[in-house]
């Protein structure tokens, strides 16, 4: 074992090695082996190489180089190219602080058998009058890079679930697909996490609508981890034990107090106030979708735009009942 690995339990390291095919043996080399391709993209500003840095992308990409390459380049690429949205990306950003205050995200204290963080968020926490869906994001991001941290976590990863109560149509409306594509791309393929499940529940037509939009831009090893539980909290728990989950969804911890995550991150700064409004926010949602929208290839747009035309949900003639709209459950193993 190397010093790199000095913060994993023998059963994770015995993991690592398992599952990513991680090697202590030549641990040094494999990071120098994706160092050495940073030569490769003189356009992009790689402003941390350090092993430890490149270690999470290698565990990301199960020890792949050229994966864990390509990883490490578009993590730096989408900050360049979203340089407004990790302007302070910091807990105390007015924005980022009202997120994290509501709930965005959430964070169980307790981890799953898998030893996996578990995340949840409470769709209908979101407050559009005092912050934006680029704020949840940035929260999002911002936890994840904390998170991230933990030497157990890169391998173990994290599990999300979307509980969608009372999310209203009006609230949905606001979820464009240009402002999905850019969460996708931060999360889906810039950012070294593992993610085992995401699991939504209690879902109404229209978060279907919209997932059918997303759906082309999802990788197929994404597809097969998105779970639709919709009411069947049972299903849920055949791969979550209820025991380690709150109350809001059918578990036997208390209700989930939305402050927990934020506290953790804000410390003293929890309870100081902030005059904050959406409109302020120096980066313009309305520019961010029309740069979104050009870099759409005009054959993506058409498939996406011939299901839910962008910005716009359509009932469908017939709602599926759940049982339709249930994913098959897939082992997470």
């Amino acid at each position: 074992m190397t010093h790199l690995q000095a913060g994993l339990s023998p059963e994770t390291l015995e993991k690592a090695k398992a599952e990513l095919k991680e090697n202590p043996d030549t641990l040094h080399q494999d990071i120098q082996e994706v160092r050495d391709m940073i030569i490769t993209r003189p356009d992009i500003g790689f402003l941390r190489t350090d092993d430890a840095f490149i270690l999470r992308f290698l565990r990301a990409r199960k020890f792949n180089h050229f994966e864990a390459f390509r990883l490490l380049a578009q993590y730096f690429e989408y900050r360049q190219q979203n340089l407004d949205m990790f302007k302070n990306l910091k807990a105390t950003d007015p924005g980022i602080k009202q997120a994290l205050k509501d709930g965005f995200p959430g964070v169980l204290s307790n981890l799953d058998r898998y030893g996996r963080k578990i995340l949840v968020l409470f769709a209908a926490n979101w407050d559009q009058s005092r912050y934006t869906f680029v704020d949840i994001l940035r929260a999002i991001l911002l936890s994840l890079e904390s998170m991230i941290e933990d030497p157990e976590l890169q391998v173990n990863g994290f599990i999300l679930i979307i509980d969608w109560s009372n999310f209203t149509f009006k609230q949905a409306s606001k979820l464009t697909p240009s402002m999905l594509r850019l969460a996708i791309e931060g999360l889906q393929d810039s950012f070294p996490a593992r993610f085992g499940g995401i699991h939504f529940v209690n879902q109404p037509w229209y978060i279907h609508a919209l997932y059918t939009v997303i759906r082309p831009f999802l990788k197929d090893k994404t597809r097969k981890r998105i779970f639709m539980h919709g009411n069947n909290l049972n299903s849920l728990h055949q791969l979550i034990h209820p025991e380690i989950l709150p109350s809001e969804l059918g578990g036997m911890m208390p209700p989930y107090d939305m402050g927990t995550w934020a506290r953790t991150l804000l410390e003293h700064a929890y309870d100081e106030e902030t005059d904050y409004c959406p409109e302020s926010y120096t980066l313009s949602v309305q520019d961010l979708e029309r740069d979104l929208e050009k870099n759409m290839s005009p054959k993506t747009m058409k498939r996406s735009q011939s299901v839910v035309e962008p910005g716009v949900l359509k009932r469908p003639d017939k709602v599926k009942s759940e049982e339709d709209n249930m994913q098959p459950l897939l082992s997470l193993d």
